[in-house]
C-alpha cells in the first residue's frame, strides 16, 4: 500500500488517466475530486463491500428441494 500526504488543491496521478484531487480538509474529514475514465467503476469503501456482498449470495448454490417429498402420495 502506498501512502501519500497532500495538502488542499494537491494532486495524485493514477496511470496517465486518473486524477485525485484533494479538495478540502476539515478536521479528520478529507474532500476529494476523481477524475477518470467513464468506463472506471469508482464507489466508496461500504458501497464496494455491500455490492460484492450481494453478488456472492447471488452466486452462492441454492438449496435443494426433494421434489419427491412434495408429490402427493
Amino acid at each position: 500500500m502506498l501512502v501519500l500526504t497532500r495538502k488542499p488543491r494537491q494532486q495524485i496521478m493514477i496511470g496517465d488517466n486518473i486524477t485525485i484531487n484533494v479538495v478540502e480538509v476539515q478536521g479528520e474529514s478529507v474532500r476529494i475530486a476523481i477524475d477518470a475514465p467513464r468506463d472506471i467503476k469508482i464507489y466508496r469503501g461500504e458501497i464496494y463491500r455491500a455490492i460484492q456482498e450481494e453478488n456472492q449470495k447471488a452466486a452462492a448454490p441454492l438449496e435443494k428441494i426433494d421434489l419427491h417429498a412434495a408429490l402427493p402420495k
